[in-house]
Formats: C-alpha cells, structure tokens, sequence
C-alpha cells in the first residue's frame, strides 16, 4: 500500500486539475474518516489519502512528485529529472548511481555500491549533516486540508465547542474547536496550523472546516433566512390568531391574520440566523391548516351547521373570499 501511486489513490488521472483533486479527496475523507467509517482499515486508508491530497494538492510539491515519483522528499533542488531518471534505469543491482548538482552548480555523477550507505554519503556530498531528508536539503512547509463539519440547525444558530478526531503521525488526536453563531451552510472555518505537517521544520499547513448544515426536521436553512410549517386549526386560519412557533432560538409568537390559506407565510423579521457582520436572516411560517382525524359528537354538528350556511367554495375560481 506504502508505494500506491498518489493519483491512483485519490482516483484521478494524472492530467486533473486542483478542482479535480479536491473533490475526490473530499469525497473519499467523507467515506474513510474514523468518525464515519468504523472499519478497522477505515483510518489507515483515511491517512493515505490524506497524504496524496497534502502532496498533489500543493503545485510545487506536485511538481516534484511527477518529476522523481515517491523519491521526491530524498531529491534535492537542482536535480534534473531526466538525468535523475537516466541513472535510476543504469543502476545495477549492487548500488544506485545518479546525477546532481554540487553546492558551486556543477553537475556530480554518484554512484554508491553494496554496502555503502546511500543516505550518508548523499548527505555529506551536499554539506548535510545527516538525520531526515527534510532537514538536509530545506524544510517543506505542510499542506493546507479541508474537511467537511456537519452541524445541526441548532449548532449553526447558537454556534458553540465541538471536539473533532484529526489523524496525527501514525494515529489520531482529538481538537476543541469553536463554532461561532450564525455559520452558514458552505461557510469555511480556518484551523491555523492544524492542517499537514510541514518537514524539515518548516510550519504546518492550515486546516479548512466546511460547515454543512444537515437536514432537519422542523427547520429549512435558506442563507440566513429560516424556513418552518406553522400549523393552525381551521378556526385559527379562519378568525386569525396570535400563536407560538419553534425557531432555532426558542419561542417566538406569530401574529395569524384572518383569512390565512395553507401555503401563506408569515415572515418574522430578524428572526432568522444570527450575522456577526450584518443584519440576521428572517424566520418565514408557511401556513398549514390542519383537521382532526376525529371528531366529537359537538364538532361534528357544527361542522355540519357550518357547511349549511356557508356558500364558500375553495375550488371556485369566481369566489373572491379566496386568498392565500
């Protein structure tokens, strides 16, 4: 699995563009995340894509990915791809011999045979000291990531601390993060320093969360306007009322005008998502009329005593009392 192409990872061909990538990568982060997928292989595979997205995500390191393969942290700058490619091909079995260039610009030819430690000697022929490839030949700065946040309407109108799993050398760790009111759907929140780690010392890459907000039950999150069924008796639509409805911020009171038909909407103003910068959404009731699905021997009668005086008729197009 260690020497997997990183486009055959992510599942791209080789030409895609940084568009390309990120929608697989986040596709496959959605599927293998450890908080998702409880698989066993789940989190190995989630690391995995993690590193191809931090490598082909960045163009330089890109670049250099599809220069020298996944020999591309070993090789210094400076090193021309095709001399690198010529002496990786006339190598023989018992050492590896290639081309690069000194610290005055000149090109060396060097050749290692059996027994001779590669690293050691690559190191000193370019003034290192030994110790980690990033260290020797410069630090690389980490790669910025983006994940996916889902949150409750809830979460997003009253914003909040969540604490997520991140994968961390090898395993995983956990981060409090703080949600702040009024997070729109799509709206993304910057984690510095929380995304791929940088080698060589070089600092980490930032994190990106996108915020999703799920689907709800009661609730339809349009920007920052909110969306909800108020459901009223016949009487109440007809006669007009001051009912309590349910918004993501608690109770609020809808005046009712009389004469309300299902499908109206009552629009309370600032009554929808919070706006740290702005003006808050509106929260918009849609009229639903409902009717018992049983009646008393008394509603019945006046049911009855209704639709003998009352010439109203909704499938009229000629009746003028109809309105929504």
């Amino acid at each position: 699995m260690a020497d997997r192409d990183f486009y055959d990872i992510l599942g791209v061909p080789r030409t895609a563009g940084p568009e390309e990538i990120q929608r697989a990568y986040r596709k496959l982060a959605r599927s293998y995340h450890p908080d998702v997928n409880k698989d066993p292989e789940a989190e190995d595979r989630f690391k995995e894509v993690s590193e191809a997205y931090d490598v082909l995500s960045d163009p330089d390191t890109r670049r250099r990915y599809d220069a020298f393969g996944r020999d591309f942290r070993q090789v210094p700058e400076g090193v021309d791809p095709a001399a690198y490619a010529r002496a990786g091909a006339g190598a023989g079995t018992g050492g590896r011999a290639g081309w690069a260039r000194g610290p005055a610009g000149q090109e060396v030819r060097f050749d290692t045979g059996e027994g001779i430690d590669f690293e050691e000697l690559f190191g000193g022929m370019f003034g290192g000291r030994g110790g980690r490839a990033g260290r020797r030949w410069g630090p690389m700065p980490g790669a910025d990531q983006e994940a996916e946040l889902p949150l409750t309407v809830e979460e997003a109108y009253r914003g909040g601390h969540r604490t997520i799993t991140l994968p961390h050398r090898g395993g995983s760790r956990p981060l409090e993060i703080t949600i702040p009111p009024g997070v729109r759907n799509g709206q993304r929140i910057r984690l510095a320093g929380q995304g791929g780690e940088g080698a060589g010392g070089a600092k980490s890459g930032d994190l990106y969360l996108i915020a999703r907000i799920t689907d709800h039950p009661r609730y339809r999150v349009e920007g920052r306007d909110v969306h909800v069924r108020l459901p009223l008796t016949p009487s109440e639509a007809a006669l007009g009322a001051t009912v309590a409805v349910e918004t993501p911020g608690g109770e609020a009171k809808v005046k009712v005008p009389p004469g309300s038909s299902s499908g109206r909407r009552l629009r309370l103003r600032g009554q929808g998502m919070p706006n740290p910068r702005g003006d808050p959404g509106d929260l918009f009731a849609e009229v639903q009329i409902m009717v018992p699905r049983t009646l008393s021997a008394e509603e019945r009668r006046l049911y009855e005593q209704l639709a003998d005086v009352s010439g109203f008729n909704p499938r009229s197009a000629s009746d003028g009392r109809t309105r929504p």
